[in-house]
């Protein structure tokens, strides 16, 4: 692909990617949802490069858009079921019965910062970082309201834990997954990061700590019930992200699969309200229908990953990535190469950087691939879309979290990130 990287192709799918996401970082000003500039945009370069093929003969970019779209389609119904699982508990009252439980112990925003961030990290590494910032930033939301100054840096928080949680677990993100099934890093070995994870959260959430409000959230201390399933589904949320652990590690499958397996789950427990519900003279509009929470997803976010993984193929099948790479692993040495692909995973999806530099394959020992998992796993968090986590949680709340106001704390992260390096050093020797 050497020739199309230096061809007016090659420049033209780079200075469409540059373009598409000047657009998503613009979206607060031109009120243009990110989806539709990085759809467009992704689709069109590969139109560049279908016609720079045919005019030059050989190629092989359908087979390429067709691996793509197997990595998108695993992405994307992992998420549907997640976020169709979110809209059911929500339909059903769980997160206003959280959130008045939370109101009536007392808890204040402060308390509440480190609380949904705490959990987060917890179950990042099991419920892989996507599932679980997407699932504490609802929770976040239905306690915070309106109140931009506890919604922004909460969101931030979750982001910053889920991602940092997932870097120490082979479950916890596709990067990790990636890096331990083609042996670089084996399953005890993850352990190593657990610190130097614990770290890159809890300095940018002790930064954050500070500004924010020391009031208590709004709204009435009465008790909120239950609508009748709730329980039920809460555990199949459960039993479904084991179903989707079990499927990866005890059947080979992927985990996608098993999250479509306890969306049949559901799909059966909520034909089982239905007809309670029609028993009980329930009004259909109140009653509980599958396929309303599946219309409610958030497709912007959905499309988004299409997008932006169509583009950033782009990129890689052009060439640029593996350029990249030999660039600042010929040059930079393996510690700074790695530290600088976590920066740039910020701004270029983590999983084709991860991706190039397997394919590259370095020589590298077992600290160098650990910091790349670091790296890798807790650097998109500097940016609002440098992770699967991030792009979620801004389907949560697109009026208040965006891309500039989750800017305006990339300092506090980046300090959490060269903390989290810093301690990766000491702790591997």
């Amino acid at each position: 692909m050497s020739e199309m990287l230096h061809s007016w192709t090659g420049y033209g799918v780079l200075a469409g990617f540059i373009l598409a996401y000047a657009l998503v970082i613009l979206e607060d000003r031109l009120h243009l949802r990110k989806s539709k500039p990085v759809v467009l945009i992704g689709c069109l370069l590969w139109v560049l490069i279908a016609l720079y093929e045919r005019s030059h003969g050989g190629g092989h970019a359908e087979e390429q858009v067709k691996h793509i779209i197997g990595e998108i389609g695993e992405l994307f119904f992992f998420l549907l079921v997640a976020m169709t699982y979110i809209n059911a508990l929500q339909e059903r009252l769980v997160f206003d019965s959280l959130r008045s439980w939370l109101v009536r112990k007392g808890f204040g925003f402060r308390s509440l910062f480190w609380i949904t961030g705490g959990i987060t990290f917890c179950l990042s590494p099991v419920a892989d970082n996507l599932t679980s910032a997407l699932l504490m930033a609802t929770v976040a939301n239905a306690v915070g309201g309106y109140n931009r100054r506890f919604i922004v840096p909460a969101f931030i928080n979750i982001i910053v834990a889920a991602n940092a949680g997932g870097a120490w677990s082979p479950f916890g993100d596709i990067t990790t997954l990636m890096i331990w099934t083609s042996g670089k890093v084996q399953t005890a070995q993850f352990l190593t990061l657990l610190l130097p994870s614990l770290v890159n959260w809890v300095v940018p959430a002790a930064i954050m700590f500070f500004f924010i409000p020391k009031e208590q959230p709004a709204g009435s201390a009465d008790i909120v019930t239950l609508k009748p399933g709730a329980r039920r589904i809460m555990v199949l949320g459960f039993v479904t992200i084991g179903t989707a652990v079990t499927f990866h590690q005890a059947l080979h499958l992927p985990p996608f699969l098993g999250m479509m397996t306890g969306l049949g789950f559901l799909m059966f427990l909520g034909f089982h309200l239905k007809r309670r519900d029609h028993r009980n003279n329930v009004p259909s509009c109140e009653g509980f229908d599958i396929f309303r929470k599946v219309e409610r997803v958030e497709f912007d976010t959905l499309l988004f990953f299409f997008g932006i993984i169509t583009a950033v193929g782009a990129l890689q099948y052009v060439g640029y990535l593996t350029l990249a790479n030999k660039v600042l692993y010929g040059t930079l040495g393996n510690t700074n190469a790695n530290i600088l692909i976590g920066v740039l995973s910020a701004i270029v999806d983590n999983i084709p950087l991860t991706y190039a530099v397997l394919q590259m394959d370095p020589v590298m020992d077992l600290d160098q691939w650990l910091l790349i998992t670091l790296t890798a796993g807790t650097g998109g968090s500097l940016l609002s879309i440098g992770s699967a986590a991030g792009v979620a949680v801004m389907g949560v709340r697109r009026d208040i979290y965006t891309f500039m106001s989750h800017l305006k704390w990339a300092p506090a992260v980046a300090a959490g990130y060269a903390a989290g390096i810093l301690c990766w050093r000491l702790v591997t020797g």
